[in-house]
């Protein structure tokens, strides 16, 4: 006790005799040191006393599947700011590959008694992977908001990109530089955002040959590997379900002896940082990601206000960045 005391003290600048009078309900001490008292305990992982616990911290979990994609540290950005104006303060919770799995971070998050959480891609996404931490969020009446698509039946508000008009965006701009063989590289089957993205491409051809969609995980090797098949397949337009699965692409076409954009043009998808200092710098279809994130935001703390929010999706128009790695079809 004494130990967890002085600890609690020194993270908020008090005296443990404040900290004691906050954790046994006594007078004499503010609203403000009272709560920054309280928050300091969900930060170092101690149980508040009983009597205090149906009090939750002004604790958002942000939970990202990873770091290495720019745009999720973009999001986190404005997710974190949006929460910061309004006394919220984001726990950044970022999966890596062997280690703390989104269902553990759930479980910590609880444990924390946050007052709601914020999921920016995840295994919402994936209609094969788990899903029975969300249902226990749920369960909880622990106020959740995800960013972009999610399977359906979760019942949590969600905002999003539309994957649909970013499609057209990417298609309608290749096609008026004369490509007519335009493939997509996309993310797994299951992942919604990609099921989205190939049935707008779909719907746009008026019936897509299959040879021409290749799927891949979301990193730079996952796009260098797929854009290598549809090259040999004849592609020569390309829109891609992220900026790494196009930066990929680059790569494989250069691997392969071909110009990019001179011989194969390239669309990435969410302008996330530095597109703009590749080379040639990347033609993408930009994500209004500080738009987005302020939304979830607002939608997580009107229901931690004990507004009722409906289980819908708000989508967010796209804007095509034109830039060097889109050009003229070559001339066979």
């Amino acid at each position: 006790m004494t130990r967890r005391l002085a600890e609690v003290a020194k993270k908020v600048g008090v005296s443990e005799a404040t900290v004691s009078r906050v954790l046994n309900g006594k007078p004499g001490v503010s609203d403000a040191t009272r709560q920054a008292v309280l928050s300091a305990l969900d930060v170092l992982g101690y149980e508040r006393p009983t009597q205090l616990r149906g009090e939750r911290a002004r604790l958002v979990g942000l939970v990202l599947p990873e770091l290495q994609n720019p745009i999720f540290p973009a999001f986190a950005e404005a997710i974190g700011g949006a929460l910061a104006q309004l006394g919220l303060t984001p726990v950044l919770c970022t999966q890596t590959k062997g280690g703390v799995s989104e269902a553990d971070y759930v479980e910590l998050l609880l444990q924390q008694q946050v007052s709601g959480v914020v999921f920016a891609g995840g295994l919402y996404a994936q209609a094969d992977a788990p899903h029975d931490h969300y249902r226990r969020l749920d369960d909880r009446k622990i106020p959740v908001v995800l960013v972009n698509a999610a399977i359906e039946d979760l019942g949590f508000p969600a905002v999003s990109c539309d994957d649909a008009v970013a499609v057209e965006q990417a298609w309608r701009h290749l096609a008026s530089l004369g490509h007519e063989r335009i493939g997509l590289v996309l993310g797994p089957g299951d992942h919604m955002p990609s099921a989205r993205k190939l049935a707008a491409a779909r719907a746009l051809a008026g019936g897509l040959p299959e040879e021409y969609v290749a799927r891949a995980i979301f990193s730079i090797e996952g796009g260098h590997a797929a854009g290598a098949k549809l090259i040999d397949r004849g592609v020569t337009g390309f829109i891609c379900a992220s900026d790494p699965l196009a930066l990929g692409v680059v790569r494989a076409a250069r691997r392969k002896g071909l110009d990019v954009p001179a011989q194969i043009s390239v669309v990435g998808y969410d302008d996330s940082a530095l597109m703009n200092c590749t080379e040639p710098p990347l033609t993408t279809v930009r994500q209004p990601i500080e738009s987005m994130g302020k939304a979830a935001v607002e939608l997580l703390n009107a229901q931690i206000g004990g507004t009722s929010v409906p289980a819908d999706e708000l989508l967010f128009e796209p804007e095509l960045v034109v830039r060097g790695s889109t050009a003229q079809a070559p001339r066979v």
